[in-house]
């Protein structure tokens, strides 16, 4: 990209045990007047050499602070699964770090807030288990299962991450997020079906919409281009309108004060 500033700033985050390296393709294949930005977590990709965060609202916290959106180009977060809750996170926390929401959250594979309650304990699952487990969602790189060096070493790096997120519970007073949002599912999704995705529409004042794609909890994996296309349009949509809603607060005259 050229030194000209960017229509929009879009950070993506990533899932569980992964890194933006399943994402690398995405810059090229979005608007070019756009600055994508792919995150990593602590402990992943290239922070690979820092400790993890195994708490969502301190990778939230982290993550905001390395982004440090400024006030002249709007930005933008998409996140899948786990990325999803940090998105989300990220969100509700940005005012208390004295930053401007995002413009667009974009969550998918991940179900919407819900009460604490007992859920998945899939970070205390034996190996053997866990194995099957990641399996089944195909989203990790088979190599990894075969080779007992791979497998030591990212082992305890899910886990961390699946701790993250089965460990985490919505500030049960929070509100609706004051922007819009669009939820993304696989419709083989077992984990984070369509109907369970459609949840996120109670958690913001301007829901855009759940856009439902064939596959299972990857299902971008193989081609991203159909989700791409739905990204740019739901986020050129909500740039529009917070243009639109800015041009209007610019051009409302203040009332006249009556003389006391």
């Amino acid at each position: 990209m050229d030194s000209t500033r960017p229509d929009l700033r879009l950070f993506v985050l990533h899932h569980a045990g992964g890194s933006h390296m399943l994402y690398r393709h995405w810059p090229a294949a979005l608007p070019q007047t756009w600055d994508v930005t792919l995150l990593d977590a602590p402990g992943h990709g290239l922070l690979l050499d820092l400790p993890q965060i195994s708490d969502a609202g301190l990778l939230a916290d982290f993550l905001l602070r390395g982004i440090e959106p400024g006030p002249d180009v709007p930005y933008a977060l998409f996140g899948h699964s786990m990325g999803a809750l940090v998105a989300y996170e990220m969100t509700r926390r940005a005012p208390a770090l004295g930053l401007r929401p995002p413009v667009w959250v974009g969550v998918s594979a991940r179900t919407a807030p819900q009460p604490a309650g007992p859920g998945q304990r899939y970070h205390e699952l034996p190996d053997a288990e866990l194995r099957t487990r990641l399996e089944e969602l195909d989203g990790t790189p088979h190599g990894i299962f075969d080779d007992p060096g791979l497998w030591a070493l990212y082992a305890p790096v899910i886990r961390a991450d699946l701790r993250l997120v089965e460990n985490w519970r919505p500030d049960p007073g929070a509100g609706p997020l004051p922007v819009p949002l669009s939820a993304y599912a696989g419709g083989g999704d077992h984990t984070a079906s369509p109907r369970r995705m459609a949840g996120w529409a109670e958690h913001t004042e301007d829901f855009l919409g759940l856009r439902v794609f064939d596959g299972g909890h990857f299902y971008f994996q193989d081609d991203p281009a159909p989700l791409l296309r739905q990204i740019e349009r739901d986020a050129t949509a909500a740039l529009e309108t917070a243009r639109a809603t800015a041009r209007e607060t610019t051009h409302v005259k203040p009332t006249a004060q009556p003389v006391s």
